[in-house]
């Protein structure tokens, strides 16, 4: 065994170390971007084709499914420009960007302050009746929807978010982004849910809260202009009428369970959650 491994080691080379070095680092920049981004469930599903192509190639005798594997995954090359376009135009973009490969992910450090943040500019918002839809980033990266605003990556802070939300600023017009303690981004543009809603007085603001959660898993808190009421959504679902007990409690559930798409429990459990497409006002 010492053997082998001595004689491998006499056989490796600068330029193979080069070699693994490059490889490597195409792999990392790649990982990296689509973790910010919602390709990350199409790129696990490759993963899983790709592993079970191995396996194939690895038993013998399954004639059938090693022809279902070669085939599915001649259409998976052709499909992969497609169904990545946007992705890999933005990383192609973010590669002539100074800089980028040495920045580093903020994490969450100080979950309790910023729901103590959160719930006093959710609180003030509704009492001036504000119009507001903040978004809260979970597992699924939202930078596509952070690029339809305008970036300002500044720390969360309740003054600030009801400065942004007046009507008389600039910014007020859109969703704003928070990833991890930061406010990613304001001004963002948001999916409206295609699907019908019960209650006809919810208007674009409500639809758009929802339907940035239809398809990632992360939480919207609206405050209606109209009527100062706080709303939550998550997972295609709407809680309404929140107060800042609730709201808390809600918050406290989004980061506690990250990544789990936990209900909104809280307010289900007191009547005020209604599915987007069923039962009556919340």
């Amino acid at each position: 065994m010492i053997e082998t491994l001595l004689a491998l080691f006499a056989q490796f080379t600068l330029r193979d170390a080069i070699d693994i070095l490059l490889v490597t680092a195409v792999f990392y920049v790649v990982l990296r971007f689509f973790a910010g981004t919602q390709g990350v469930p199409l790129l696990r599903g490759f993963l899983v084709v790709a592993l079970l192509g191995v396996l194939a190639g690895s038993v013998t005798g399954l004639t059938a499914f090693s022809w279902l594997i070669r085939t599915s995954a001649l259409a998976l090359l052709i499909a992969i420009p497609v169904i990545f376009q946007p992705e890999l135009r933005r990383l192609l973009e973010r590669l002539g960007r100074t800089g980028y490969l040495f920045m580093r992910p903020n994490r969450t450090t100080g979950a309790s302050k910023l729901i103590a943040d959160l719930v006093g500019a959710c609180t003030r918002l509704a009492r001036l009746r504000f119009g507001a839809i903040i978004v809260l980033e979970d597992q699924i990266g939202l930078e596509e929807t952070v690029e339809t605003g305008v970036r300002l990556q500044s720390l969360v802070n309740p003054d600030l978010l009801v400065t942004i939300f007046y009507p008389g600023t600039p910014l007020h017009d859109g969703a704003v982004v928070i990833r991890d303690e930061r406010i990613e981004a304001a001004a963002c543009v948001l999916p409206l849910t295609q699907r019908p809603l019960v209650d006809t007085t919810l208007g674009t603001r409500h639809r758009a809260g929802i339907g940035i959660t239809e398809d990632t898993d992360a939480l919207a808190i609206i405050i209606s202009e109209e009527t100062g009421t706080i709303s939550a959504a998550r997972n295609g679902r709407l809680a309404r009428r929140l107060d800042e007990r609730k709201l808390r409690r809600i918050l406290e559930r989004f980061y506690e369970h990250r990544g789990r798409l936990p209900e909104l429990e809280e307010a289900r459990d007191e009547g005020e959650t209604a599915m987007a497409t069923e039962g009556g006002e919340a």
